[in-house]
């Protein structure tokens, strides 16, 4: 596992890739690398992007996942043009990525291809969303689109796969997935993370300041007795005292 500082631990990359078909030992390549940064898990506006010449035919079922085609990508630089500024734009983050072995898988096999020292676990560290989506919702649908679903994300613009756009989606997937309260629990935390008892009596400071008393205007006053009339008529006596 490659080490972070402290500093570069808080910097993560999120990141797609879109190939030109499934398996890389069948020799498909990366065509699209997308990433955009968090540190401290906020959005910097940095981001990382590039189309790429696969020197190979993109698989008619791929380019009707990402509809890029053979045509557009003919005038791309190759992955080899590309390979350093990649690596220093990913090098000592964490990559936060969806179904991480496939993308890992595509970008060792580049690497490889370039007789390089470069290894993805050599560079940064990795966790895969899909994993961890698993993890929290055992048994339910974790694809990107469903957890946008389950986020209330609006992902309506993806109406084709492409690396940027899914990357900035993940990262909102991730932020949520991650951030947010993940169960029900009457056990609260401490500031230093020991339980504290919800039954225990919680005295205030007898210091504090008075609290201000809004008192209600006839107008509210009188449209709250009307509303009562109204529920006696509908529903019997009510339990507020009439005037």
């Amino acid at each position: 596992m490659h080490e972070l500082t402290d500093s570069q631990a808080r910097r993560q990359i999120v990141l797609d890739t879109e190939t030109t078909g499934i398996d890389p030992k069948q020799g498909h390549r990366i065509i699209e690398i997308g990433c955009v940064e968090l540190i401290d898990r906020k959005l910097t506006g940095r981001h990382y992007h590039v189309y790429l010449n696969p020197e190979r035919l993109v698989e008619e079922e791929a380019i009707q996942i990402h509809g890029i085609t053979n045509e557009f990508l003919q005038d791309k630089p190759v992955f080899a043009q590309i390979a350093d500024e990649f690596v220093d734009f990913i090098r000592g983050a964490e990559l936060v990525i969806h179904n991480a072995p496939f993308d890992v898988g595509h970008m060792d096999h580049e690497f490889a291809r370039l007789n390089s020292d470069y290894r993805v676990d050599r560079i940064a560290d990795v966790l895969d969303t899909l994993a961890l989506a698993r993890k929290l919702y055992p048994g339910q649908r974790v694809s990107l689109d469903a957890l946008c679903k389950r986020f209330d994300i609006d992902n309506s613009h993806r109406e084709l796969h492409g690396a940027l756009l899914d990357a900035e989606i993940l990262a909102d997937v991730y932020l949520w997935m991650s951030g947010g309260q993940r169960k029900l629990s009457l056990q609260d935390k401490g500031a230093d993370g020991a339980g504290i008892d919800p039954t225990a009596i919680r005295r205030l400071d007898n210091q504090r300041p008075a609290l201000k008393v809004l008192a209600a205007s006839a107008e509210e006053e009188k449209a709250h007795l009307e509303r009562i009339r109204q529920l006696s008529e509908k529903g019997g006596p009510s339990l507020w005292p009439q005037q």
